[in-house]
Formats: C-alpha cells, sequence, structure tokens
C-alpha cells in the first residue's frame, strides 16, 4: 500500500506540474516554480519543483516580492504528504496554510448517474452561439459559492460584494453584469476545444444555471474542480451528481487517477458518498490575515 501511495503522489507532482504550462509562463525561484498566467484567466500559484529540496522561507520571501511586482496573489500549493516540511516553513514565514483533504476516486465505489430534481445537467459547449453567457453564469455561480467566511483567497475578498449569504439567482444575474473580455473567452474555447477540460452546469428552467464543476486531464491523471452550487439551490444533492458525471467521463476518456481537493472534513465526507478515498492533505498557502 505504501508503495501504492507514492505513486499516487509521484504522479500527482507531475500533473500539478505540466497542467498551467501551456497556459503560464514559467519563472523559478530557488526551490519553487512560479506559474504566470499569460493572457486573461484565474491566476496561478508557486509550487516547490519536483525533485527538489524544501523550499526555504528567503525562497517564499522571494516568490511574494515577485508576485507582488506581477500583481497577482500571493499564493503557494503543495502536498503535504509529499513535501512535509514545507508546513512548518510556509507558517514561519507569515504564511496561513489551509490544509484541504485530498481524495482519490475509487473506480469500484462510483455511484450512478442519477436525474437530478427539477434540472438537468449538461457540459457547456465551445462551440455554441450561448457559449459566453454560459461561462459567465456558471463562474458567478462558482464566485458566489465559494464566498465563505471560514476562507477566501485574495480574489474572493476582491469580489467581496458578491458574498451574499443564501446567494440565489438574482444575485448570480447581478454579478454577471461583469462581463468577461474577448480574450477570456477565446481562452476559455480553446481550453474546452482541446478535449483536457470540461465544464458541466446543473441547469432549471425556472432559475437558469444553478451548479457548475469543471475536469482537467494531463495524460491518465485528471482532477475535478470547481464543484459549486448556489447557496439558494444546496440540499439538492446537485454537487455530488456533477461530481459523479464529471469523474464518469474522465473514466470513459481514458483516466487511471482521478482526484479531487474538499475545501473542509465536512466536504470530504459528501464527496466519498460519491466514491472518493482521502489520500492525503493539499496545502493552501496566502498571507496571513492583518489584525485591525
Amino acid at each position: 500500500m505504501a508503495g501504492a501511495d507514492s505513486d499516487y503522489f509521484d504522479r500527482l507532482e507531475q500533473f500539478y506540474d505540466a497542467l498551467p504550462r501551456p497556459w503560464a509562463r514559467i519563472e523559478e525561484i530557488g526551490s519553487l516554480v512560479l506559474f504566470v498566467r499569460e493572457g486573461d484567466g484565474w491566476p496561478y500559484y508557486a509550487r516547490p519543483r519536483p525533485g527538489s529540496r524544501t523550499p526555504s522561507a528567503a525562497d517564499l520571501t522571494e516568490a511574494r516580492a515577485r508576485q507582488r511586482e506581477l500583481g497577482v496573489p500571493e499564493a503557494f500549493e503543495w502536498v503535504h504528504e509529499t513535501t512535509p516540511d514545507l508546513l512548518a516553513v510556509a507558517r514561519s514565514a507569515g504564511l496561513e496554510v489551509l490544509l484541504a483533504p485530498l481524495l482519490r476516486l475509487d473506480p469500484q465505489a462510483l455511484v450512478p448517474d442519477l436525474p437530478v430534481p427539477g434540472a438537468t445537467i449538461r457540459a457547456l459547449d465551445p462551440d455554441s452561439p450561448g457559449f459566453p453567457s454560459d461561462l459567465v453564469a456558471s463562474r458567478a455561480v462558482a464566485r458566489l459559492a465559494f464566498a465563505s467566511p471560514a476562507y477566501r483567497s485574495p480574489l474572493e475578498i476582491a469580489e467581496e460584494s458578491l458574498i451574499i449569504e443564501g446567494a440565489g439567482p438574482s444575485e448570480r444575474n447581478a454579478a454577471t453584469s461583469l462581463e468577461l473580455s474577448d480574450e477570456a473567452v477565446a481562452t476559455a474555447r480553446a481550453m474546452l476545444a482541446g478535449g483536457d477540460y470540461r465544464s458541466v452546469v446543473v441547469e432549471s428552467p425556472e432559475e437558469g444555471i444553478v451548479a457548475t464543476g469543471t475536469s482537467q486531464r494531463v495524460g491518465d491523471v485528471a482532477e475535478i474542480a470547481g464543484v459549486a452550487t448556489l447557496p439558494s439551490a444546496r440540499g439538492r444533492g446537485y454537487a455530488s451528481q456533477l461530481t459523479a458525471v464529471l469523474a464518469r467521463d474522465l473514466l470513459h476518456r481514458g483516466a487511471r487517477l482521478i482526484f479531487l481537493t474538499a475545501g473542509d472534513d465536512d466536504v470530504a465526507r459528501l464527496y466519498t458518498k460519491v466514491g472518493f478515498r482521502r489520500i492525503g492533505t493539499a496545502c493552501v498557502a496566502e498571507p496571513a490575515a492583518v489584525p485591525l
């Protein structure tokens, strides 16, 4: 079992290092790799360079200075089991670290696809004339869903005006007024058209898009990410079914290691009901909040 776990983590490191490279400029800072987003889209982060020593506090400080210079979030990610000493280093360097459960799909335990009450699940079609509006709506759902007091990224803090308890379709529609640039839409189209990315939504005839999720693949390793439900639509099982649909699609397309990261232990328990099993801990670090 220990050998199998080691293989999982080695393959995850290869995935994490390869995934951003087509869309980012690479800068090496000590034992860190800083991925700098090229063009519009969610900003990337810095990670330990595969096979290198544990990044030092000096590496983190230099990377943070470079991120500030570039105007991107001071964000770091790594897998604790792969780089266990980095947790203490990051905290000593003034970073706050989210410890997020890392889970792997057990294909034999994957739940069947089931109808979702009062809605349908569909994949976003990059060739559809409605793709730009679908993309804006799905991203608005994600922003509202992830706006949680327990943990906010710098991007979410900047968009604090969108954080509304129990947000529903009206708040989503207000958020969609923030139109995406033509470049952002073109980039999303290119990513989906390539086949290694999929975006799936739950859509209600009365409420519109109420849940969203994506998958991203490198070779036979794939991650399910961004699974989010509009707060007013929670409790209907949408996230579970979205996850199952994405996982089954990945299996059909040849993925052999499918994983995801849960925000906390409670969320992780929901994914275990879909067929995922915990294998480790993903670390997400950002500057600690300054007390008022």
